[in-house]
C-alpha cells in the first residue's frame, strides 16, 4: 500500500516559516492565554509581511478565526442575558456547553494551523 503525499511545499524560506509560527501562536495565545493582546500583536506582525507569503496567510488566518470566536463569545453572552441573566441556573449551562464544544473547536483549529505552520504549509 502505498500512501500518496498531499501536501507540496513550496519553496519557503526560514524567515517566512518564522512569520507563520509566530502568527499562529499569536493566534492561538488570542484564544487561551492572552485575549486581546496577542490579537493586536497579530494585528501588527500582518503589517509587516509580504502578501503572497505563507507568514501573511497564516496571520489573515488568524484574524479571521479569532474574528470568529470573538462573535461565538459575543452571541453565548447576549444568550444569556437574554434568555436568563447572570443569575439563572442555565447560564453556567450555556457557559460550560460553549467552552467545552464551540471554544475548544476553535482552539484544536488554532493548534493544527501551528503545526501546518511549522512545516511552512497552508491550512487545508
Amino acid at each position: 500500500m502505498v500512501l500518496t503525499q498531499t501536501d507540496t511545499k513550496i519553496s519557503v524560506d526560514k524567515q517566512q516559516t518564522k512569520q507563520a509560527s509566530n502568527a499562529a501562536l499569536a493566534s492561538l495565545l488570542n484564544l487561551t492565554f492572552l485575549p486581546g493582546i496577542a490579537f493586536i500583536w497579530l494585528i501588527l506582525t500582518i503589517k509587516n509581511m509580504p502578501a503572497n507569503g505563507i507568514g501573511y496567510y497564516h496571520a489573515k488566518l488568524g484574524i479571521k478565526l479569532n474574528i470568529i470566536a470573538f462573535i461565538a463569545l459575543g452571541i453565548v453572552s447576549a444568550l444569556m442575558v437574554v434568555l436568563g441573566g447572570f443569575h439563572s441556573a442555565w447560564t453556567w449551562v450555556y457557559v460550560i456547553t460553549y467552552f467545552t464544544f464551540v471554544h475548544t473547536i476553535f482552539i484544536v483549529i488554532a493548534v493544527w494551523a501551528l503545526t501546518r505552520s511549522w512545516s511552512g504549509l497552508q491550512l487545508r
